[in-house]
Parts: C-alpha cells; sequence; structure tokens
C-alpha cells in the first residue's frame, strides 16, 4: 500500500497562494487516478481536483479556474497550486487515490484569513 505524506500548507491572506505537494512512498506511474481533498471543521471530506496517469483533470466547481492538480510521476509526487484564496477554502487537505485505497495522512492545515 502507497503511503502519501502531505505538505505546503500554512495561513495566508485572501487571494494569496500556497503550493501543497503529496509525496509518494513508491511509484504512482501505475496508479490511474490522484486526488486532492479537503476536510473543514464540522464537514465531510470533500473532492477538491482530480488528475488521471493521462494528464486529465476535473475539479470542484468552487475552485475550478483558481486551484491547479498536476502530477510527477518521476519523482512520485502530486501537487496542488492554490490561487486567489478564499476563507472558504480553509480545511485540513489530503491527497490520495481515486477512489481513495490507501491509509489517510495526517493532511496539510490550509488556513486563509479575511
Amino acid at each position: 500500500q502507497v503511503q502519501l505524506v502531505e505538505s505546503g500548507g500554512g495561513l495566508v491572506q485572501a487571494g494569496g497562494s500556497l503550493r501543497l505537494s503529496c509525496a509518494a512512498s513508491r511509484s504512482i506511474f501505475s496508479i490511474n487516478t490522484m486526488a486532492w481533498y479537503r476536510q473543514a471543521p464540522g464537514k465531510q471530506r470533500d473532492l477538491v481536483a482530480t488528475i488521471a496517469r493521462g494528464g486529465t483533470t476535473h475539479y470542484k466547481d468552487s475552485v475550478r479556474g483558481r486551484f491547479t492538480i498536476s502530477r510527477d510521476n518521476a519523482n512520485n509526487t502530486v501537487y496542488l497550486q492554490m490561487n486567489s484564496l478564499k476563507p472558504e477554502d480553509t480545511a485540513v487537505y489530503h491527497c490520495n487515490t481515486l477512489p481513495p485505497r490507501t491509509s489517510w495522512g495526517q493532511g496539510t492545515q490550509v488556513t486563509v484569513s479575511s
């Protein structure tokens, strides 16, 4: 089972940017779809963005045009570039496969102040 470690979160003002990274313990080349999820306080975990092995991406409506997901198969890493951040983006961000097939890591906290 691949292990995933998220990093890159932090505190940022509204309108700012962050780049999240998800490092895998083994090759992700064979994994068809990788995804970023987020969980805000008191809410269920939501799917934010997905990227297929061939590079096709999909986004949650509320982040489309602001977030960009990418994957570096050579370095076993998935990224989430987040621009024009809003307070409602505040959450713990996790990466996993789609559907989720590996244990959830600790995630990385993103806090956007107004």
